[in-house]
């Protein structure tokens, strides 16, 4: 079974980029293929990973109900959605996008979202590392669709406001009990070291930052540009930093 990696956070702290940089190390390692889900139906991990999704899990389980009484060959609506989901894979070099795409619509998605969800779950096994680029939010943590973690990672912008929702991230994952073997705190975009309000806040609540991402005029001008963040240098310190919280968790 893979190792699972989440990235969560409120909207704006970096999730994308920190995904993207993290699959892009995860697949350098040449231990076996990465499952990029980008789960944020706002987000662009397809842009930052440099391809381009073109269907989405969203469009499958509308699709699945649409079809409901004519399915092709005689498939199930579970193989149908297994099969589906294969087609909707982007694949690239040392890695595969899936993207979830837009949140539901009217109607009863439960049977298709559970099939859906064991379909993801037995795809993303037969992967060395599974890369996530969560929702803003707490909604995929909540419905338990990233129950099982191998590692979790909080980002959060340097304010205290994002910082609050880091802790309400981390409080619910105890409070639902789901299985996550380790838990990274990183504050990002800063300009100088941790302001020390932040610091005392997450020692009252017994929480500990393990790092820091600093504003990185690289990445910055990829985004501007419209370039894939993934070509950022080798030495970039953001990627430097992740490179690290990986190999200190696998």
């Amino acid at each position: 079974m893979g190792k699972i990696i989440a990235i969560t956070g409120k909207g704006g702290t970096g999730k994308t980029t920190v995904a993207a940089l993290a699959v892009r190390l995860l697949a350098e390692r040449g231990q076996g293929a990465v499952l990029a889900v980008d789960a944020d139906p706002n987000s662009n991990l397809d842009a930052a990973l440099g391809v381009k999704a073109t269907d989405s899990v969203g469009s499958i389980r509308e699709e699945a109900l649409e079809r409901i009484t004519s399915l092709p060959g005689g498939m199930t609506r579970a193989q149908f959605l297994e099969y589906r989901l294969r087609e909707c894979l982007v694949e690239a070099e040392g890695f595969d996008l899936l993207a979830m795409g837009r949140p539901e619509g009217p109607g009863c998605y439960c049977y298709a979202n559970s099939i859906l969800r064991t379909c993801v779950d037995r795809l993303s096994n037969s992967y060395a590392y599974t890369v996530m680029d969560c929702e803003a939010g707490l909604e995929h943590i909540s419905r338990r669709t990233t129950r099982d973690m191998d590692l979790l990672v909080v980002l959060t912008d340097p304010t205290m406001r994002g910082l609050e929702t880091a802790f309400r991230v981390l409080e619910l994952v105890k409070e639902l009990r789901s299985r996550v073997a380790e838990n990274r705190l990183l504050i990002n975009r800063l300009s100088g070291p941790i302001p020390p309000a932040l610091e005392a806040a997450a020692a009252r609540r017994g929480v500990n930052i393990w790092g820091r991402l600093a504003e990185d005029e690289e990445i910055k001008r990829l985004d501007a540009e419209g370039k894939p963040l993934v070509a950022v240098s080798s030495g970039n310190p953001v990627l430097l930093t992740i490179r690290e919280l990986l190999d200190s968790s696998f």
